[in-house]
């Protein structure tokens, strides 16, 4: 049992960083960073009644400039207050619509600027994009037939709080929220007094390490400045604006299905400085469509912060619209405290309300804890799913919308992570009213899957009857080619509309004809990277680790790569817990695609001459609640497996291993420098490294430090830091806005390594949070990359034994 007082030198600082002269941006080999800077193909979407496809091409990466615009942390957002919005990503740089009855293209003149959208009303009649701007988003509407977007005079949206535009089910007006004019609090010159928290025991408060939450009462005021906003309905025939009822910090609003009633759910105070806003008190309400008048409240739901880990809070929850019914409201509520450590016959009860009032009625009660509702379009059939945390397994029931007194029907039970075993997930369509509702036919559904096996993804789709459970085959990806179910060509389903690839062909979309097996290509997607990744050789692996647990990966050669040669590979990883080897063995790469490189992708290491090992099949096998005993252990095994494999291909030089991670894949890396000596050297990006500053649990932990201070410190690298005697390059987001890795994590760890004696090297990256998104900031994160490699693993020569 480690001492707890041992914890104390994990919280604290081993040797002040030495100051150096700030660095100019990098650039990786210019085959990678030409690449970086080319846009992308467009993103398809299709409209719900399939007449339109859309278009949307973006810019690669938007520049450090737009990731530097002011911008207030409060609550767990990022507010940028000229915008009364979130902080902006891409540019939009052209719209395009294609229609699927001719195949006729034209272009959507739109300026380039950073839109949201489109979002079609239910017939296809017309649809509205929302574009960033100062002093609230614009309002933009088209016909998409006839007439070209234009901006809705007047009115400026406020999208802090998400959501800021839906159609009504009338789908003629939409529904919005309006930017609250007023000018922003200014913080006092100096504080009014100190900053006070009590606790007065009684009531435990476990939560998670969370970043940008409010710090101070004039934290409390710009939040509420900035997220209060004004319900209002906008009827773009004669551009008319009615504001519903009174204004505040709205979260959702949701229309019932007939269109008489909005259901408001709204923030309130007291707000709390250690959760984001999702947990903070609010009020829900229903209002009324046409008056705007509060007519009832539904709930009072009080802070969340005293939830058990791994828990739900008391009380109402999941609170929605019964979607096939005019006005009845349905929501869940916990049997056992929300805490899943309490043994009890039934976990959640469901209940039904109408929405003009009376008493909620009960619906049924799960053995499980609810996990959510599916719907379906013939009006009666609701899909019901169950979930055991501590299992990892599901059940899928079925019940009647109309007859709430009939009993639930069990449709099967499976582990949620046997992925050989996974069933797919129904096909959804836009009703009339604009409600997204499973798609039933004669009592069937389409099943959509991903199609794992052990030879590696084959997408498929799946007719389903309920009643009997018999399953048809409807597609099923070619052999050799990764094609994955875009959406319905028509409304019977006689053809689909699929996203075919190959290793060898870019993605392009194609229509298949379900009876002849005809194909035809409506769209081709050519890839900039092509001539430079054609010679990529792709390997998929499977292998053993020592205890009998099955492992996979990808393996990339570089292009050029010739027989007999052996390369400096750098194996790319992310740990996953299981609860099952069975299931942690099973293969869940996709060896049939193209190669896209973007972003910040490893990837890009091939076109620098190294191999990568991706997705190192990492698992850690054990129950939920104790597998972590062994989370070093199994790592171990995990690394010492994928590097007898790779030396086994004859295809990688097992003197020049790196391993690299991202996030909890970067505290792998570190662990691994740490515990074994089978790399050269390690690169770890925007990770967690000292476990007690994330005392509350991780990942799927649900222990405390307290309760288990053991584990947290042998997970921890920063206390086994004097045994990471291996180069390690940290690279982390300045301004990392995830849960527990915040950039202080990579400073203490590289003060640690330096206090002893070791290798390593930090590279902030300005402005950049848990994922790198700017073109300077992903440049410079992998000519790091680039470098660290070629300092450390030699040149990237290919070696012929």
């Amino acid at each position: 049992m480690l001492p707890l007082r041992l914890a104390i030198p994990l919280l604290s600082c081993c040797l002040p960083l030495l100051a150096q002269a700030p660095a100019a941006w990098q650039r990786p080999p210019e085959v990678i960073a030409q690449l970086v800077e080319t846009p992308p193909p467009p993103d398809v979407g299709l409209s719900p009644r399939r007449s339109w496809l859309v278009l949307t091409t973006r810019e690669a990466l938007p520049t450090i400039e737009v990731l530097a615009r002011p911008h207030q942390k409060l609550a767990g957002l990022r507010i940028d207050p000229a915008l009364h919005g979130r902080q902006l990503g891409t540019r939009v740089t052209s719209l395009r619509l294609r229609s699927l009855a001719d195949g006729s293209e034209r272009a959507v003149p739109i300026p380039i600027g950073h839109w949201s959208g489109p979002f079609w009303s239910a017939d296809d009649r017309a649809f509205a994009l929302v574009r960033a701007a100062e002093g609230g988003a614009e309002l933009w509407l088209a016909d998409p037939a006839t007439a070209p977007p234009r901006r809705i005079d007047g009115v400026r949206l406020n999208t802090v709080l998400g959501g800021g535009v839906q159609w009504l089910p009338d789908q003629r007006r939409l529904l919005v929220r309006l930017v609250v004019e007023g000018e922003a609090p200014t913080r006092p010159a100096a504080p009014a007094g100190p900053q006070v928290q009590e606790v007065r025991g009684g009531t435990k408060a476990q939560v998670r390490t969370y970043q940008d939450l409010l710090q101070d009462a004039h934290d409390e005021r710009l939040f509420e400045h900035f997220a209060t906003c004004q319900p209002a309905v906008v009827d773009p025939a004669g551009d008319r604006v009615v504001r519903l009822g009174s204004t505040g910090l709205v979260v959702r609003d949701e229309p019932s299905p007939d269109g008489a009633w909005l259901l408001v759910e709204r923030l309130q105070r007291p707000f709390s400085y250690a959760v984001p806003y999702p947990m903070f008190p609010r009020t829900v309400e229903l209002r009324s469509l046409t008056t705007g008048a509060t007519v009832r409240e539904v709930a009072q739901l009080p802070l969340q912060d005293t939830v058990p880990i791994g828990g739900v809070p008391t009380g109402p929850r999941s609170i929605d619209w019964v979607p096939v019914l005019p006005d009845t409201l349905v929501f869940c509520e916990a049997l056992d405290g929300g805490d899943p450590r309490n043994e009890v016959e039934h976990r959640d009860l469901v209940w039904r309300a109408a929405a003009a009032g009376g008493e909620p009625q009960p619906w049924f009660r799960l053995r499980h804890r609810f996990a959510g509702l599916g719907f379906a379009d013939d009006g009666r059939t609701v899909l019901v799913t169950e979930f055991d945390r501590r299992t990892r397994r599901q059940w899928v029931h079925r019940g009647d919308a109309v007859d709430a007194a009939r009993p639930l029907a069990l449709l099967y039970e499976r582990s949620t992570q046997d992925a050989y075993g996974d069933p797919g997930r129904p096909v959804r369509e836009v009703a009339a009213n604009g409600a997204v509702l499973l798609r039933l036919r004669e009592g069937r559904l389409l099943l959509v899957g991903a199609g794992a096996s052990p030879d590696g993804e084959r997408p498929f789709v799946d007719e389903w009857t309920l009643e009997s459970g018999a399953k048809q085959r409807w597609f099923e990806a070619a052999a050799g080619r990764y094609e994955t179910f875009v959406g319905l060509a028509d409304e019977a389903g006689r053809q689909l509309l699929l996203r075919s690839e190959s290793p060898t062909e870019p993605p392009s979309l194609v229509v298949l004809d379900r009876a002849s097996g005809a194909r035809t290509t409506l769209l081709a997607f050519p890839d900039p990277a092509a001539e430079r990744t054609r010679g990529v050789e792709k390997r998929l692996l499977r292998y053993r680790r020592e205890d009998g647990v099955e492992l996979s990966g990808t393996l990339y050669l570089p292009p050029g790569h010739r027989d007999g040669q052996r390369h400096p590979t750098l194996i790319w990883a992310y740990p996953l817990e299981y609860t099952q080897a069975s299931d942690a063995g099973q293969v869940r790469a996709a060896p049939n695609r193209w190669l896209r490189l973007q972003g910040s992708s490893h990837l890009f290491l091939l076109l620098h001459g190294y191999a990568v090992f991706d997705d190192a099949a990492m698992p850690i096998v054990g129950p939920q609640r104790t597998a972590n005993d062994t989370f070093v252990l199994q790592v171990q095994q995990n690394a010492r497996a994928a590097v007898a494999a790779l030396e086994a291909t004859g295809a990688v030089d097992p003197q020049r291993l790196a391993v690299a991670g991202h996030s909890y894949g970067a505290f792998m890396t570190a662990n691994l420098l740490a515990h074994t000596d089978l790399f050269a050297a390690g690169i770890a990006r925007s990770g967690a490294y000292n476990r007690t500053l994330t005392p509350f649990g991780f990942q799927s932990e649900d222990r405390t430090f307290w309760e288990a201070p053991e584990v947290y410190h042998a997970m921890s690298p920063f206390a086994h830091a004097d045994r990471i005697r291996r180069p390690l390059l940290l690279i982390h987001g300045a301004d990392d806005d995830n849960s527990g890795t915040f950039p202080l994590q990579s400073q203490r760890l590289f003060a640690a390594i330096q206090g002893h004696g070791g290798t390593a090297r930090l590279c902030l990256l300005p402005h950049e949070a848990h994922g790198y998104r700017s073109r300077e900031g992903v440049l410079q994160c992998l000519a790091e990359m680039c470098d660290w490699l070629d300092r450390h693993l030699a040149p990237p020569r290919a070696e012929t034994r």
